[in-house]
């Protein structure tokens, strides 16, 4: 059964960074992309960014370009979300996906498996 498993979340003020881990099993892990999405209470849930499955290509939410950079790990199976210039407004829970292709979506629908989600907390 395919297990992802978020890391890195925490408390931190604006201005700061974080980097959020994904570590995933169950699959091969080089076969499919990955995607970071996060839910805010009462929100929606909505995409930050994506990796190809080698790693080759990214895409980002207009909201974090120039803030946030994901990459992926394959020998490691992980996918890390590395988040600078943090604002309160990034504050939500964040979700690794993957999906079944190796080029990755932006809607939460092109997504088959998903983690518990990891708690990130900016404060003014």
């Amino acid at each position: 059964q395919v297990q992802l498993v978020e890391s890195g979340g925490g408390l931190v003020q604006a201005g700061g960074s974080l980097r959020l881990s994904c570590a995933v099993s169950g699959r091969i892990f080089s076969n499919y992309g990955m995607g970071w999405f996060r839910q805010a209470p009462g929100k929606e849930r909505e995409f930050v960014a994506a990796i190809s499955a080698s790693g080759g290509s990214t895409y980002s939410a207009d909201s974090v370009k120039g803030r946030v950079t994901i990459s992926r790990d394959n020998a490691k199976n992980t996918v890390y979300l590395q988040m600078n210039s943090l604002k309160p407004e990034d504050t939500a829970v964040y979700y690794c996906a993957a999906s079944r292709g190796r080029i990755p979506g932006t809607v939460r629908s092109a997504y088959d498996d998903w983690g518990q989600g990891t708690q990130v907390t900016v404060s003014s």
